[in-house]
């Protein structure tokens, strides 16, 4: 193992579950999993198509008198990694942050009552900094679930694959002792391609990515000796292919998904603590973080719509916390302070600002999800917002208080795990609970009843 780096500022550990917010469905997808359909499961990080849009139809336009209603809060532990829903199932991974002996774990719940289903639980030594509450101890990538497995990456590369209705172990492989890994630095949420899981771990020699069999664990390829950052691997096809986009510290870089193969690499030197964001892709536009690329008339390779070479590496991350929202021409995206700003996609110029969304502070993040013709922004404050952003302006339909924050930053506590949107209801965990609260028209009075009570 490498030596212990000095702590992460924690808004930006990547504890985001594979970095922040969410973003309008373009060309991206994820191979493996089906088209989205009326009463999703969100099985993955961002969702059915890891592009972070709610398509269920029937949701709530608004919220009712006293908000959106509960149904039913459990117990979970400390951990970034957001919530994920297969198959009746809601999984959340979390941490036992104890002395001498830590421990990760992955807990199952019921989807319809909350009740706990089963839990797995395995040594994780940590070391001292990350016990401290706040600091990012727990796991960060969010669990992905295909099939009948779910499968967790731990923050020191242990990965595990279990059985989504029992919880036995079906394989595992712990890449912190099988290679070089940065102390608790595996924060990337994996994907599935195929039969491939891509985990972006950072590991040494030459395993900065790497895919392994969903099935068996084995290796499948490995690409890359670059540092890691925060924010997680997306798969976009653009000039009639498909490339695997991973964002490190040195570089973005495209794979071919199926062999590793380098497609195109663009130097871009990122602090870890900036490398949040997951790239996003819309039409032929790629934007990483505050870096808008195209692939301009059919092209597999793209050059660089905006900012100007003359613009200072920081200055092209838009958030630290948060991803950014295509709809149409337009982007969408928090600021490092929480503002909510309109851009146009074409030249980045800003159209609108709000700080009507949340309080300004560092480390404010906004997780926006679009679903029907409005949008879902849940707040670093714990708030559930219902809105509709145009490029005419900011409009709130609605605010309720889901659970209060509990990670400590700067004097306060803040909510920044990004949250699921499944089968008519919303799921927010912190580090002390998980809550589902009904997002849907009750049965019988929307224009879709909700297929899980």
């Amino acid at each position: 193992m490498s030596a212990v780096p000095k702590p992460l500022q924690p808004w930006k550990a990547r504890a985001f579950a594979g970095s922040a917010a969410f973003w309008f469905p373009g060309l991206l997808c994820l191979w493996g999993f089906p088209p989205a359909a009326r009463g999703d499961d969100w099985p993955q990080f961002r969702g059915p198509r890891r592009d972070g849009a709610w398509a269920e139809t029937g949701v709530l336009d608004s919220f009712p008198t006293g908000g959106p209603p509960a149904r039913w809060r459990q117990e979970v532990g400390p951990g970034w990694a957001s919530p994920v829903v297969s198959d009746g199932r809601v999984f959340v991974a979390d941490a036992k942050l104890e002395k001498p002996r830590s421990s990760e774990q992955l807990r199952a719940f019921d989807e319809a009552t909350g009740k706990p289903l089963w839990t797995y639980a395995y040594e994780a030594p940590y070391p001292d900094w990350a016990l401290v509450p706040g600091q990012g101890g727990g796991p960060s990538a969010t669990p992905i679930a295909e099939e009948n497995r779910v499968t967790m990456l731990g923050a020191n590369g242990e990965v595990h694959c279990l059985d989504t209705a029992t919880g036995r172990l079906i394989w595992e492989r712990n890449l912190g002792k099988e290679f070089e890994v940065w102390a608790m630095g595996c924060r990337a949420s994996p994907l599935i391609d195929g039969d491939r899981l891509v985990l972006f771990v950072g590991a040494k020699p030459g395993a900065c990515v790497m895919a392994l069999d969903k099935r068996t664990g084995a290796d499948v390829w490995r690409a890359l000796d670059e540092k890691i950052l925060n924010s997680s691997p997306v798969v976009v096809e653009a000039g009639g292919r498909r490339q695997l986009i991973v964002w490190t510290a040195e570089s973005v870089t495209a794979l071919d998904p199926g062999t590793g193969a380098v497609l195109w690499r663009m130097p871009m030197t990122t602090s870890n603590n900036d490398g949040v964001s997951t790239p996003v892709m819309a039409e032929n536009r790629l934007l990483i973080a505050g870096l808008m690329l195209e692939f301009r008339g059919g092209a597999t390779i793209p050059e660089v719509l905006w900012p100007g070479a003359d613009v200072a590496a920081p200055k092209r991350i838009l958030s630290h916390t948060s991803t950014a929202l295509f709809r149409g021409d337009h982007v969408y995206s928090a600021r490092m302070r929480g503002e909510l700003a309109c851009l146009d996609a074409a030249t980045g110029r800003e159209i609108w600002s709000t700080d009507r969304v949340t309080g300004l502070k560092t480390g404010a993040s906004l997780h926006l999800t679009p679903a029907g013709d409005g949008v879902f922004l849940f707040t670093d404050e714990g708030n559930l917002i219902r809105a509709r952003l145009t490029p005419d302006g900011y409009e709130e339909r609605g605010r309720h208080r889901v659970l209060e924050p509990t990670s400590p930053f700067g004097g306060t506590a803040m909510a920044w795990t990004p949250p699921a949107y499944a089968n008519g209801h919303g799921f927010f965990r912190s580090d002390a609970e998980i809550v589902r609260v009904r997002l849907s028209h009750p049965t019988g009075s929307g224009p879709r009843p909700n297929p899980v009570e």
